[in-house]
């Protein structure tokens, strides 16, 4: 199943200077896994396409923190 929102686990050396962060995310953007631009697309109105930055909404991908919910999982601030 796709997902915009990807992690890895970078190798953690034992002479490491600073603590680890042991998770790193990374967001790919919805036209990756778009192969064409089908014709009919649903379109945004012109206002919504500015604040959205797309005029379509399949090619909508938003930005949101992904470490909020792990964050709020854990009982935390989620900021």
């Amino acid at each position: 199943m796709y997902t915009q929102f990807k992690s890895w686990y970078p190798y953690i050396g034992p002479c490491d200077p600073c603590p680890p962060i042991r998770v790193k995310w990374y967001n790919t953007p919805p036209q990756l896994y778009m192969h064409f631009q089908p014709p009919g697309l649903p379109q945004f109105s012109p206002y919504d396409a500015l604040k959205m930055g797309t005029l379509w909404p399949a090619l909508y991908g938003p930005y949101p923190n992904p470490l909020q919910e792990i964050r709020a999982d854990e009982g935390g601030e989620s900021t």
